[in-house]
């Protein structure tokens, strides 16, 4: 029973980290493209100053490093759950983008838009109460064996 919580434990964990940093890494996206504006011209020199200014913009720098630790937490994740029970789990990402669109970058949220997301996030406590894994683990070798042979 130990090694169920266990897992259980780790997977939240990990859920809860993907659910923070996609979202955060979306918003600082968000705020550092809207600073720097549409680009102008299609004009080589203008793509090439476009490019600088991106490069050069730190929150795409800090949104692009959030995302990367959603990769990280979500390739981990995947690494010992289910698809079935994360890819779902991940949903909720959708009330928090919502939530800081709303209140963050002053976007309208309306009521339909609430709705789908709280149907989305019921779902997502319903797969909560599911196991993370239906799969067992892989058993390692017997120590001094060749795993190759």
């Amino acid at each position: 029973m130990k090694v169920a919580a266990d897992l259980r434990f780790k997977t939240y964990t990990f859920i809860a980290l993907l659910v923070c940093f996609g979202p955060v890494g979306d918003l600082l996206m968000s705020k550092g493209m809207r600073s720097i504006g549409p680009l102008s011209s299609l004009r080589v020199a203008a793509m090439a100053h476009y490019v600088f200014l991106v490069f050069a913009s730190p929150l795409v720098w800090l949104g692009t490093a959030c995302m990367i630790g959603f990769f990280v937490s979500y390739v981990s994740v995947l690494s010992w759950a289910d698809y079935s029970y994360v890819q779902p789990a991940t949903a909720l990402t959708y009330g928090i983008v919502a939530l800081l669109g709303k209140y963050l970058l002053g976007e309208r949220v309306g009521l339909l838009h609430w709705a789908g997301i709280g149907v989305v996030c019921a779902g997502v406590l319903v797969i909560g109460y599911t196991s993370p894994s239906t799969v067992a683990p892989p058993v390692p070798p017997p120590f001094g064996t060749d795993p190759v042979e």
